[in-house]
């Protein structure tokens, strides 16, 4: 595989993605995104900004491109070898070491189920009123109905609409609120780690890169069935997979620095702190309007359910994968791997007292999965038995085992604080 960054270099990269026509190849990338959109990030990007302001913006810029280079080289595996990740390891590994390793990934895909689904109760709550409980019965139907009666086109349409409202949403806040841009702008860049913030900066960093995003993204790449008959074909697919990563990613991004500022120009500047969901939307109310509250809590219950479709899509891709299938939703295991996650993290929210304390527990789930699948995900893609020439060079895979360490040891470190 060539440099990472070499696609951007070229002179003929213009061309082929000259015009609105490269506009048709977006949509994976979206629905990865939403991973890092979903109310485990609200919470966090809430907290980042009621508590330090702007100054915490660099983490969101820094995880970012992080994720950007990782969900970029996962979903070459997908292009490259027409496998997801679940697949691949399936098929390069022994069964005694990938069973295990893809066991842990059902795990992590329904404790991101969990996540995602109790945000939509949440959302619903605020709402309508709805019990938590009653929130996610719905929350969990309504994603159940859409996940098996919709082709990969219609639910990448619907995430792209659910995408746009929140972003919509939060443009709509920050021109309600006094925002202090140039401050914004040198957080972005300049790190800065104020005193007692370090457990935040890890929370906004190990947020973002999630399992299950990883087998989700070398599985919808696929999805568009590019034209890879020949080498100059698949060099092209490449390029068009980079500018949806890039695209998808900024989109994130934009929308997780928004939380950040807009509870850095109302809750920090009131003096503040937000620590619950609910909080945050009753306290806009009176400081920006009752629009405000209204027009969170919508974003909230997109968020929510827009991910609840990625992890549930992502659960089918890792069940499929390991009997050497790719997801499809009329496929009996990816049937299976769907209703499995949600149907058991659904289950568990009747059992969970503290909503908020059920989003922490989740995370810590993921913060220890999160290792095996990053490292898993590096070793194929550095592989000439799995990449062929598309391999990564030893300049790659040294940048991505230096992501995945710093990635692997910032969850860690939130999973030991949290502990």
């Amino acid at each position: 595989m060539k440099n990472i960054f070499q696609d951007l270099r070229r002179t003929d990269h213009q061309r082929h993605l000259g015009g609105l026509d490269v506009f048709k190849y977006i949509g994976p990338g979206l629905l990865v995104t939403v991973g890092f959109i979903d109310p485990g990030n609200w919470a966090s990007n809430f907290a980042a900004g009621s508590e330090f302001g702007y100054t915490l913006l660099w983490v969101v810029t820094l995880s970012t491109v992080m994720l950007i280079i990782l969900q970029h080289n996962v979903a070459h595996l997908g292009i490259v070898t027409g496998l997801c990740l679940s697949e691949a390891a399936t098929a390069y590994l022994p069964a005694w070491l990938s069973r295990p390793i893809l066991g842990t990934a059902v795990l992590a895909s329904i404790s991101t189920s969990l996540a995602e689904i109790l945000g939509g109760a949440i959302a619903l709550q605020m709402l309508f009123g709805v019990p938590i409980v009653w929130g996610a019965v719905l929350t969990t139907a309504f994603v159940v109905m859409m996940l098996f009666t919709n082709s990969y086109k219609k639910i990448e349409r619907a995430i792209i609409a659910f995408v746009s409202v929140i972003g919509l949403s939060f443009i709509y806040e920050l021109f309600l609120a006094d925002i202090d841009w140039g401050l914004a702008a040198r957080s972005w860049v300049v790190p800065n780690i104020p005193t007692g913030s370090m457990l935040i900066v890890m929370s906004v960093l190990g947020a973002v890169v999630m399992p299950h995003n990883l087998f989700l993204h070398s599985e919808v790449i696929q999805s568009h069935e590019y034209n890879k008959q020949d080498d100059a074909s698949i060099r092209k697919v490449l390029k068009y997979e980079l500018f949806d990563t890039l695209f998808s990613m900024i989109v994130g991004w934009a929308i997780n620095s928004a939380m950040i500022i807009l509870a850095a120009a109302t809750f920090f500047k009131s003096g503040v702190q937000v620590e619950e969901l609910q909080q945050a939307q009753s306290l806009l109310e009176p400081l920006l309007g009752n629009n405000a509250g209204t027009i969170f809590a919508l974003a909230l219950l997109m968020a929510g359910i827009s991910s609840t479709i990625t992890s549930g899509m992502a659960a089918g891709s890792i069940f499929a994968g390991m009997f050497k299938e790719s997801y499809h939703i009329k496929d009996s295991h990816s049937q299976v791997g769907v209703l499995l996650s949600l149907g058991i993290a659904l289950l568990v929210i009747f059992f969970i007292d503290n909503p908020f304390k059920g989003l922490i527990i989740s995370q810590m789930i993921l913060s220890i999965q999160l290792p095996i699948t990053v490292f898993l995900q590096v070793g194929l893609t550095s592989s000439k038995r799995v990449m062929g020439k598309y391999a990564n060079t030893r300049w790659n895979s040294f940048v991505l085992y230096v992501i995945a360490a710093i990635v692997t040891g910032l969850n860690l470190m939130l999973l030991f604080s949290a502990v």
